[in-house]
């Protein structure tokens, strides 16, 4: 299987066989299928029955906007002023909160009778941002804040008045001016499709970027903090350990220096090779954190002296002329280390490729290995803690292992100088 080339931005990518047509645009002029030069194209289309179905369905709703929008009101009305009686007790908070759950579900009611009646399909908004980490008091403000909440309380809130005037002229209009019910319902509908779209929509571009970075920033954080437990760890139970028990053998010998010199020398060579392995762990842990060829010689250097550790073959292709910033070379390294790490531990591969190249504003690379594939990021696992550490800044994870191999991993980060 031979993988496709990664493309600039945040590629989504559908399966190993996915195919995208491109430019498919709606035909017009004469590929429309209309006809310019006489016969059946200069012919008015036939008329749609005043009383057909869309205008069935449009007259329900201007009736059903009456109760709907009362319950809605009065909802809105309790649940506002009984909050707002309760701020000032512990109570009032989670009263508010769950009162924008409940308008969320109202919207929700809302947008289900526009795209049966009205024929308006939108999409549901955002979730409200679960907060993984702080008490109750955080996770309640998080609800408090929640953009989406409020403007479906501000619908149901602004709705009364219009749901009583639709429902009344529509009601009218059934026995007194039945001949233009139609327009008429199509007109005071359109109304509503706007009011529905405006204010029941997804959340904006924006609400959506900032959901984005504030995931970012704890997956950021989360990782930092396990970095350092991860070198405490290191040091606590590896150079440090080594370096007591250098210390203890070290005064041992000195104290058997006059009595026993044999004895010393022979411990003072036992102490030199527990410096020897310090020393080597002591390096192991700094090239985890920052490997020093790659701050003084660039990222592809530093991919091929980690390929040369791996216990596969890797074959290396480095298009790159410049550099980008340190910290996208950084996570680079640390996403080909794991994944060169997954290929020597789990893939039983023979060979493996490295491709490194720039395309626009993206950095790409690319890993692939002839192992038995089945790769996935299921929770838990390294797949799916590089796919969140790339996702923190902007870049990309795509997985193309089928069973049986081979396994194609591009990784895609955005190019900063």
């Amino acid at each position: 299987m031979t993988a496709s080339s990664p493309t600039p931005g945040r590629v989504r990518h559908d399966g190993p066989h996915s195919t995208r047509v491109p430019g498919a645009v709606r035909g017009s002029g004469t590929g429309s299928g209309r006809k310019h030069d006489g016969g059946d194209g200069d012919r008015l289309p036939p008329p749609r029955p005043p009383l057909g179905a869309p205008t069935v369905k449009e007259i329900a709703h201007l009736l059903l906007n009456l109760p709907l929008d009362v319950l809605g009101f009065v909802y809105v009305c309790a649940w506002f002023f009984c909050g707002a009686l309760l701020s000032v007790t512990v109570v009032g908070l989670p009263v508010l909160v769950l009162g924008l759950v409940g308008c969320r579900r109202l919207g929700a009611l809302e947008r289900a009778r526009a795209r049966v009646l009205l024929g308006v399909r939108i999409d549901a908004p955002t979730p409200i941002p679960h907060r993984a980490h702080g008490g109750l008091l955080p996770r309640l403000w998080a609800g408090l804040k929640d953009p989406v909440g409020w403007r479906h309380a501000l619908y149901s809130f602004i709705r009364l008045p219009w749901g009583i005037t639709t429902f009344a002229v529509t009601l009218a209009s059934l026995f007194v001016a039945w001949p233009v019910l139609p327009w008429l319902a199509r007109g005071l509908t359109h109304v509503d499709r706007v009011m529905v779209r405006a204010l029941l929509s997804p959340s904006d571009e924006l609400e959506r970027r900032i959901a984005e970075l504030e995931s970012g920033r704890r997956v950021v954080a989360d990782t930092a903090s396990a970095d350092l437990r991860r070198i405490e760890r290191d040091l606590h139970d590896g150079a440090q350990a080594r370096l007591v028990a250098l210390a203890m053998d070290l005064g041992l010998a000195k104290e058997k220096l006059l009595e026993d010199p044999q004895t010393a020398a022979r411990m003072v060579d036992e102490a030199h090779g527990e410096v020897k392995l310090a020393l080597a762990e002591l390096r192991d842990l700094a090239r985890g954190i920052h490997p020093a060829i790659l701050t003084d010689r660039g990222l592809g250097p530093a991919l091929s002296a980690l390929a040369a550790r791996c216990t596969v073959p890797v074959t290396i292709t480095d298009d790159l002329t410049t550099r980008p910033a340190p910290a996208i070379e950084a996570i680079a390294y640390f996403t080909a280390s794991e994944l060169l790490q997954n290929i020597s531990k789990h893939s039983h591969a023979t060979t493996a490729t490295l491709d490194l190249w720039r395309t626009d504003d993206r950095l790409l690379l690319q890993i692939t290995d002839n192992g038995h594939g089945g790769a996935t990021p299921a929770p838990g696992t390294g797949l799916a803690g590089l796919t969140e550490r790339l996702d923190s800044v902007d870049g990309l994870l795509l997985i193309d292992s089928p069973t049986g191999g081979p396994t194609t991993i591009t990784a895609e980060l955005p190019w900063r100088n």
